[in-house]
Parts: structure tokens; C-alpha cells; sequence
């Protein structure tokens, strides 16, 4: 059994009389500040002179440039993954670096002198503040990469107390296992997910279904959002309840007509890719040569074409009509026989 981790583990005094640093003020570094000083700690952040520095100033907070988080005692990087390494890091031996994903410190991205931890909200930035006001918290990721100065694990527990991480439960990983399961949902899980979506419409379209529909019953009703919203509050078996008998069986009851198909060689390759560290390597290639597969991999999954097609389709079909009303209803086509003069 994993180890879980509650508020009741952590010592806020591992942490006495130390600043923390947050490095990066987007989604993920303004909600982490927020909450650090909200739980009584000194906070700076550094960041470069952009928009990102005006809003710590506004938002109170000291602020100072990137090279100062070489001088921290507890750094925290909420910055994206490929973008650390060429940060500065803490220089001093007794410093703790965190990060936000086990991404760096498991494929050797980063190496300071000091303990390296993570601390890991599965939580989307913005919301990992929500969920601190109110009071709810919100389920972490945590784990000790390197434990140099024997502290390490304290320090991280109580800055994972401090920005609400630990109310609903922490898991201990490594940060290997955290990017496999991280890096596993985006690229095991979602791109097979989309598979089976796009195979469910062809044969939807095929048997006479429109489209309309079909992306009514997918997404745009939310039924299935709120479906694993259940699952999320009360469980697996227990949402099974909320379904219709006759639903209840037909899901059930087909359920094996799927186990002939053996998806497992599949994704232990594209595990064993990630683990490996060649993904990261081909990641840092792309990067470097500007992104220019990720710029064509995007033009054709989620281009102009495709974002036309949803907006038109939600402009017509859910959330958006009822908050705005249905659109304005097209004039009948002007018969070319009719003159008008």
C-alpha cells in the first residue's frame, strides 16, 4: 500500500524563519505564493520584468529577478518542466529545491547541491487557490529525490501543509513514478481515449446518427462529466446506482466483447519510452529546433478549421445557449426567380 500523508504529518516548524522563493508567477506559482503567505510564510517570488512582476507587486509581494533564487533557502520552481534547467538553482548545500512535477529531477534535467523534493498538486493552477479559500484543499503528489541535509522531507511536508496539499491526502512517490503516471495519462491514456471517441462517431455517422447528437451525448450535455463527477464523490459502484437498469446491463454485459483487444504491448513500449528517458530527449531535440512537429502535430488536431467547427457547434448546442440565447434564426433563402427592384 502507498504511503498517504495528511496535515497531522507535517511540523510548520520545519520550515520557521525561512523565506520561500516562488519561481514564476502564472497559475501555478501566483496560487502557491498566495497560499504560502496565507499560512504565515515569507514569501518572494522572482520572476522576469513582465506583466507576471507587475501582478506580484500589485498582489504584495517583494519581488526580485530570476538570479536571486541562487541565494534561497527554499526554492520553488512553478514554471513549465523544460524551462528549469535553464534557470538558475539554489547554490547553497542546505537548500531545498521543489518542483511542481517529478519531471527534472527524474530524468536528470536538474542537480543542485542541496535537497531536491516535489510537491505536486493534481490540481489545475488557478484552482489549487479556489481550493485553499475554500477550505477543501485538494489531493498532492509528494516525494524526496535527494535528502542531502536530512530535512528534506520535513520541509516538503510543511510547505505541502502550508499550500493546502495535504487536507484531502497526499501520496508518497518518487518523482520518476509521478512523471510516469503523469506523463502515462497524456500520452497512454488520452491518445487512446481519443481513438476510441473518434471510432465511436464513425460508426455513430454510419448507422445515421447526426453529428450534433453525437457531440451532445460526448461532451457537450456534461452528463458525462458529471457521470465521473460521482465517480469522483461517491465511488465507482456507487454511481452505478444513479444508471438505469437497463443501462446498468448493457455496460456490464458487453464489457468483455473489449478484453480480446490487447492494448498492453502497446502502452508498456510508451512506458518504457518514458522511463527510459528517450521521450525527454526527444522533447529537449523539438525544443530546441524551435517545436516544429509540435507546430504541425497542432495545426492539425486543434487548427483554425477545428476551432471554427466547435465554436459554431457551441454556439448552437449547450452552456453557451443557454447563457447567451440560441442564435439568430437565418432569413429564408431569396427565391433567383424573384426580382426585388
Amino acid at each position: 500500500m502507498a504511503t498517504i500523508l495528511y496535515e497531522r504529518d507535517a511540523d510548520p516548524a520545519a520550515l520557521a524563519g525561512q523565506r520561500i522563493t516562488v519561481v514564476g508567477y502564472g497559475n501555478q506559482g501566483r496560487s502557491w505564493a498566495l497560499n504560502l503567505r496565507d499560512a504565515g510564510l515569507e514569501v518572494q517570488v522572482c520572476v522576469r520584468a513582465d506583466a507576471t512582476a507587475a501582478q506580484a507587486a500589485a498582489d504584495g509581494f517583494a519581488t526580485g529577478p530570476l538570479d536571486d533564487a541562487g541565494d534561497a533557502e527554499v526554492a520553488c520552481y512553478l514554471v513549465p518542466d523544460d524551462v528549469i534547467p535553464t534557470l538558475p538553482l539554489p547554490e547553497r548545500p542546505d537548500a531545498l529545491t521543489v518542483v511542481a512535477s517529478g519531471y527534472t529531477p527524474a530524468f536528470g534535467r536538474i542537480d543542485p547541491p542541496g535537497d531536491v523534493a516535489m510537491v505536486a498538486p493534481r490540481m489545475l493552477g488557478p484552482e489549487v487557490r479556489r481550493c485553499y479559500e475554500e477550505g477543501v484543499g485538494f489531493i498532492t503528489a509528494v516525494g524526496v529525490h535527494k535528502d542531502r541535509t536530512g530535512t528534506a522531507r520535513a520541509r516538503m511536508l510543511a510547505l505541502a501543509a502550508a499550500i493546502g496539499g495535504l487536507r484531502q491526502g497526499a501520496v508518497e512517490i518518487t518523482p520518476m513514478q509521478e512523471a510516469l503516471l503523469d506523463l502515462g495519462v497524456e500520452q497512454i491514456l488520452a491518445p487512446a481515449l481519443a481513438h476510441v471517441h473518434q471510432s465511436f462517431i464513425q460508426v455513430m455517422l454510419e448507422a445515421g446518427v447526426p453529428l450534433e447528437a453525437v457531440l451532445a451525448e460526448l461532451v457537450l450535455s456534461g452528463e458525462v462529466e458529471r457521470t465521473m463527477r460521482l465517480t469522483r464523490l461517491e465511488g465507482y459502484a456507487a454511481q452505478m446506482e444513479h444508471h438505469s437498469p437497463t443501462s446498468q446491463y448493457g455496460q456490464l454485459s458487453r464489457a468483455e466483447r473489449y478484453q480480446a483487444f490487447d492494448l498492453l504491448p502497446v502502452m508498456r513500449a510508451s512506458v518504457e519510452e518514458i522511463r527510459s528517458g528517450r521521450f525527454a530527449d526527444e522533447w529537449d531535440a523539438e525544443r530546441e529546433a524551435g517545436h516544429p512537429r509540435l507546430a504541425a502535430l497542432r495545426r492539425a488536431a486543434v487548427g483554425a478549421e477545428v476551432r471554427a467547427f466547435e465554436a459554431e457547434v457551441r454556439a448552437r448546442l449547450g452552456e453557451l445557449v443557454a447563457r447567451n440565447g440560441p442564435p439568430p434564426i437565418d432569413p429564408p433563402p431569396t427565391d433567383p426567380g424573384t426580382s426585388t427592384r
